[in-house]
């Protein structure tokens, strides 16, 4: 792969990491639940979920669901309810000390494990990849080696962004850590989590 277009790529998968989405909220909402080092299993299970659904992407079942409504709703719902319950219990947990995630599990089990419900469920992922990919190297041409340049690249430009945007909530938490500013922050956090269900279920093909 020519290093100028995997340099295109590299600028088209930091864009796409760096624009705020429920990993991003997901990872954001853990360091203020229970601090920065803890999200690096969030940030993990979320790097392999994105690594499972580039899988289903390049395998040809990311064109299952990009032509069939059906699948892409039953997807998107799921998703969409999945969200939609981390906002609930993260405003419903807001007054609780800061040891708690959005569903009280603050384990690193548990941390991991939302981090890759969180990237599993999103369909817009499937379509990106799907969409994307080809872009930079046709499907025939796609070897295993060419995989896992663009997988691993877009993984790391995640952890990138998520490391960013980590340092910037946990230098707002230390702030925030007492007093009603951070009741009010997780529970914006929970209503954005909301929103983002709401858009989510809006998505079409």
């Amino acid at each position: 792969m020519p290093l100028s277009l995997w340099l295109s790529f590299v600028a088209v998968a930091l864009a796409a990491t760096f624009s705020p989405g429920p990993g991003v909220l997901l990872a954001i909402s853990t360091t203020l639940a229970l601090g920065a080092r803890r999200t690096l299993y969030s940030s993990a299970g979320n790097a392999a979920g994105v690594f499972i659904v580039s899988c289903v992407a390049v395998s040809g079942a990311g064109l299952l669901f990009s032509h069939s409504p059906a699948a892409f709703s039953l997807l998107k719902t799921g998703g969409a309810a999945y969200l939609a319950w981390l906002g609930i219990q993260q405003w419903r947990q807001a007054a609780t000390p800061a040891i708690q995630t959005a569903d009280g599990d603050g384990s690193r089990r548990a941390v991991f494990m939302r981090g890759l419900a969180v990237a599993c469920s999103n369909p817009k992922s499937i379509l990106f990849f799907t969409a994307v990919f080809p872009q930079f190297l046709p499907m025939q041409q796609m070897t295993g080696p060419r995989f896992l340049l663009l997988s691993l690249t877009f993984v790391v430009c995640m952890f990138v962004s998520h490391a960013t945007y980590v340092l910037l909530a946990a230098k707002a938490g230390t702030r925030l850590l007492h007093g009603g500013a951070m009741r009010v922050l997780r529970r914006c956090m929970g209503a954005l989590f909301v929103l983002m269900a709401a858009g989510l279920l809006l998505t079409k093909l």
